[in-house]
């Protein structure tokens, strides 16, 4: 908050006092709201220091039992997610004081009992509504179907929604969303058709229900129906789209959608990041900075970082990082976890290590991304250092942190090492998936131990992919074991006939032994399989502009130009400068 509007509230509350106001309930009431919504009241910027002066003031009032007021203090406690103080406070005033509840003290009370999972209070609670003659009230029917549906007790919750004499539109909602919120999109369908008046908020529930369950048949049919759609509606596509990797689709409606929010934007960078676009997702980052009246939040940077690292574009991260610090950002575990991973694959790993060891809070996928990090970087040794002080410290490593184990072994060449944590992983109750023994297959193949590489390969529960079997190939490429080379390369391009690279591995083998009759039979097997050699390409990153160059391209607008001073480098480097 700024510390104008902290003084002034301040100010009001000093004038309140001096003139003995706080005896007035409407004015107290507005007071306590007011205070409550504000971030921080106090110098020391404590987040809850608004709701904590609020409660102070509410617990030296004179009106110890007015209903409006205290219902506005335990709303008050909901709104900045205090779910607990809410409830403990309507206990408190119950055995204190005369007050006496009302429908809107037992909404409130029972999306508090549902926003955390407060089961037994929420069952003390429904008693009360029993015992206070609320049960017919339609407010409070319809906050209980959606607290049971929070629950995950739907058998309940349709239970009230049944028995409700009086039913809304929030209360058709309120079931429909348990349902799809636990799967059941065969239950939350029919009562969808049965909804007598269906608004916005229900079928944007529906198409929410399809999108997550990867429907994006029904999900778009149902769009499609939507009387009025909104930015929500649009949004929820937009996203369900990007999640099934049809950014193409999610575009579409993205550039033809009348009104856009900072959801939106989100939804759509993040898209592209996920789907491998991430030239894509700066273009939109860049739009929305200079085009829209939009500020970039949290999620907006967790959304471009990952696009940031793999173009390398460190002077846009670097700008980030400062926003970050500018909107006091870097509070957040996930934004400072994204920018540890950002400049780790950017190859500033000493900034990396800066950020995470100033955090005040870190979470396991913050050491993840320092240990993965530091592997890539050439840092196997301080990597595993890290797992070790990870341990110490608490935190129980999970399937990414092994993987950045293995991948910190397999660029270290540390074998015996790598075969240990692959072992220990069954004691974390961790199950090795397909890029853990990728993992594996690499180190060992690259160490030369192609047989042993060959029998994890056939002991594994699943069979290996592309990825498995090209590591392997490469490793027999380096070994110049030729018969493994062939067995492994049938399999390859069964499985990726498309892939060049097996090709290109076992061509080059034979031209090594001379073999060219065979290096021509791999040529004309890459043009019947339609295998075609991918053109080289390079990034760079000028004045904040990523540039990207293919071999043989001719489209950058300064072409002629950097040709020509390239062919000047060139006579330099042969020394034949003019």
């Amino acid at each position: 908050m700024k510390r104008n509007t902290r003084t002034t509230l301040l100010q009001i509350h000093t004038f309140m006092l001096r003139n003995a106001l706080e005896g007035n309930v409407n004015l107290l009431t507005k007071f306590i709201t007011t205070c409550s919504s504000i971030a921080s009241i106090s110098a020391n910027s404590d987040p809850l220091s608004g709701i904590h002066h609020s409660r102070r003031m509410f617990d030296h009032r004179l009106q110890r039992d007015d209903t409006f007021l205290c219902n506005t203090m335990m709303k008050a406690h909901l709104g900045v997610h205090q779910f607990m103080e809410s409830i403990t406070l309507y206990r408190d005033l119950r055995t204190n004081t005369g007050f006496a509840p009302d429908n809107y003290t037992f909404s409130t009370l029972a999306k508090c009992c549902g926003s955390s999972l407060a089961f037994w209070e929420g069952q003390e609670m429904h008693n009360h509504v029993l015992k206070f003659g609320f049960g017919s009230n339609v407010f409070v029917s319809t906050a209980l179907v959606d607290m049971y549906a929070k629950f995950r007790k739907m058998d309940c919750s349709r239970k009230l929604f049944d028995e409700m004499t009086e039913r809304n539109q929030v209360s058709w909602t309120a079931l429909i969303g348990g349902y799809v919120k636990y799967g059941e999109m065969g239950n939350a369908k029919e009562l969808f058709s049965q909804m007598p008046e269906k608004d916005s908020a229900s079928f944007n529930v529906m198409i929410d229900g399809y999108v997550k369950s990867g429907d994006m048949g029904s999900a778009q049919s149902l769009f499609d129906s939507v009387p009025e759609r909104n930015v929500v509606s649009w949004t929820s596509m937009i996203d369900g789209y990007c999640n099934n990797g049809d950014v193409d689709s999610a575009r579409l409606l993205f550039d033809v959608m009348p009104e856009r929010n900072l959801f939106t934007w989100n939804a759509m960078i993040g898209g592209c990041c996920q789907n491998n676009q991430p030239h894509e997702a700066l273009k939109l980052f860049h739009e929305l900075q200079m085009g829209t009246s939009f500020e970039p939040d949290n999620v907006s940077i967790v959304s471009v970082l990952p696009a940031i690292a793999d173009l390398g574009a460190l002077d846009l991260g670097d700008w980030i990082h400062q926003f970050v610090r500018r909107k006091k950002l870097n509070r957040l575990t996930k934004v400072c976890t994204a920018l540890v991973d950002m400049y780790a694959k950017c190859g500033e790993i000493t900034k990396a290590r800066r950020i995470f060891d100033e955090m005040s809070e870190k979470e396991t996928a913050t050491w993840n991304a320092l240990i993965n990090g530091l592997a890539v970087n050439g840092r196997a040794k301080e990597g595993l250092e890290v797992f070790l002080e990870m341990k110490d410290k608490g935190f129980k490593p999970d399937e990414i942190t092994m993987l950045g184990i293995l991948s910190a072994c397999n660029h270290g060449g540390l074998v015996e090492e790598g075969k240990r944590w692959f072992r220990s992983m069954v004691e974390y109750g961790l199950t090795p998936r397909i890029e853990h023994y990728g993992c594996m297959v690499d180190l060992l193949g690259r160490a030369g131990r192609l047989e042993e590489a060959e029998k994890l390969i056939e002991s594994m529960p699943f069979e290996a992919n592309g990825i498995i079997l090209s590591s392997f190939l490469f490793a027999c490429g380096y070994a110049k074991d030729v018969t493994r080379a062939e067995r492994v390369t049938n399999k390859a391009i069964k499985m990726e006939p498309w892939n060049d690279g097996n090709y290109i591995m076992l061509r080059n083998l034979y031209a090594t032994e001379r073999r060219w009759r065979d290096v021509e039979e791999i040529k004309g097997l890459m043009r019947r399989k339609g295998a075609k050699k991918e053109a080289g390409c390079s990034v760079i990153e000028v004045d904040s502009r990523i540039w990207e160059f293919v071999a043989g391209d001719k489209v950058h607008p300064q072409w002629e130009v950097i040709h020509s001073i390239l062919g000047q480098l060139w006579m330099h480097m042969k020394g034949q400068d003019n």
